[in-house]
């Protein structure tokens, strides 16, 4: 008798599914602040909720709003966030092969590649399970940033001035709370702090949003050398040695 062909493993939808519904609602909240500091910043709610349907990469969106709302150039405020949200493109690489799909669909799914959908997807132990954490993910983080979005902009232009509340904190607050857990080696304080002096010292001689680009070409210049040291350092004396041996 042959084997039994080898079935896939089922994914527990409704593990998956409470997971994909519990970020869009912690997304959904953050999104609140984020549509305050739009209309803080100058923009109209239309305006803060078709950047949130079109362009759905927080981080990116916050740089946008932030470099306009500091008197940046519209050039500077898109480099910055075209500059943070390229890693969007490296999780779509990854993602591709698992996804698997094809013409209208693909464009869907390129529009729900973020952190939280590729992290639902990647690493499961199934291709039914990956599929079903991205798209689950994806789709209830979409709906309820848009959503936070768009109360959060109705909720600021009620108000006379939204700054008395602080929201102009809250984006440098959020991408600090981002990066804290990165910072536990002496590396990546060493390019943090770099990317700082640079972005300080530039502010006085360029326009608003420029010093954001300066520091990140600051940063990964170090990033790229470190990489390319630790390379270097991989390869052994003892294996030099015996190469040069033969």
């Amino acid at each position: 008798m042959g084997n039994a062909p080898e079935t896939e493993p089922t994914p527990n939808r409704s593990a998956i599914i409470r997971d994909a519904i519990g970020i869009g609602v912690a997304t959904g909240a953050y999104a609140l602040s984020f549509g305050a500091i739009s209309v803080a910043s100058g923009l109209s709610v239309l305006q803060t909720c078709v950047l949130s349907l079109l362009l759905f990469s927080g981080g990116s969106q916050f740089a946008l709003v932030g470099v306009l709302g500091a008197g940046g150039s519209a050039v500077a405020a898109a480099g910055t966030a075209v500059l943070l949200g390229s890693r969007n493109a490296l999780y779509g690489l990854r993602l591709a092969p698992l996804l698997k799909v094809r013409g209208l669909k693909r464009a869907g799914a390129a529009q729900l590649v973020i952190d939280e959908s590729t992290a639902m997807a990647v690493g499961r132990d199934s291709e039914r399970a990956a599929r079903l954490g991205f798209w689950s993910t994806g789709l209830s983080v979409f709906i309820l940033w848009n959503l936070g979005t768009l109360l959060g902009g109705f909720g600021a232009q009620a108000l006379r001035n939204p700054e008395v509340l602080g929201l102009d904190a809250a984006a440098p607050a959020a991408f600090l709370a981002l990066l804290a857990s990165r910072m536990r080696t002496r590396q990546p304080w060493v390019i943090a702090v770099v990317a700082a002096l640079v972005a300080l010292v530039s502010v006085p001689f360029v326009p608003a949003g420029v010093p954001v680009l300066l520091a990140a070409a600051a940063a990964t210049v170090l990033v790229l050398r470190a990489r390319s040291g630790d390379d270097t350092a991989s390869v052994r004396p003892d294996s030099v040695n015996a190469e040069a041996g033969k």
